[in-house]
């Protein structure tokens, strides 16, 4: 890796932005769609700004929380595009404050799933059918959920990313190009 070049005037040396940070050009865009899948996030939402006790409600919504992920997921896609300056402490930034929804949206996803089931519903259809159909249900109580564990991958791989924007900035404000 080059040494950062310094700007005049600018204050902060200029460092390329790390492959791993490029490269989350198609992990914003999948964690973007799967949140939208999973929460059925609309293609518009309203924020209610009429007060500042306004947000309370909305703040325990896990489909208004996968969509303020999802805005940071859009500008986190941006800042991956080669060519779009931003700072290291940006990055780090937006990451972060994706971190808690991101780690929560599984367990969230779950939560909301069964609380939508028509339990009686699905077990009239149990009764009638003799069980689940084959492959409905997993063999075992700690199987793991593709569909979560491939999300997993892709937070891991935003961690990865930030990691190597503090290696690449030496730990300092840097600009990324």
């Amino acid at each position: 890796m080059s040494p950062p070049e310094e700007h005049e005037g600018e204050g902060a040396a200029t460092v390329p932005k790390p492959d791993e940070l490029l490269a989350l050009h198609g992990v914003t865009s999948e964690m973007f769609a799967t949140l939208r899948r999973w929460f059925d996030v609309p293609s518009e939402i309203t924020l209610d700004l009429r007060e500042v006790d306004s947000a309370v409600a909305e703040l325990g919504d896990p489909m208004l929380i996968a969509a303020m992920a999802m805005r940071k997921l859009q500008a986190l896609h941006l800042l991956a595009t080669p060519g779009v300056r931003t700072t290291t402490d940006v990055v780090v930034t937006i990451v972060q404050d994706l971190q808690r929804a991101l780690l929560q949206a599984p367990a969230m996803r779950l939560k909301l799933a069964a609380r939508n089931t028509d339990w009686d519903a699905e077990l009239a259809g149990l009764e009638e059918t003799g069980g689940p159909a084959q492959g409905d249900a997993p063999a075992a109580a700690d199987d793991i959920d593709p569909d979560i564990e491939r999300f997993r991958v892709l937070h891991a791989l935003l961690v990865a990313a930030v990691e190597a924007v503090l290696r690449a900035s030496e730990g300092e404000i840097r600009y990324l190009v």
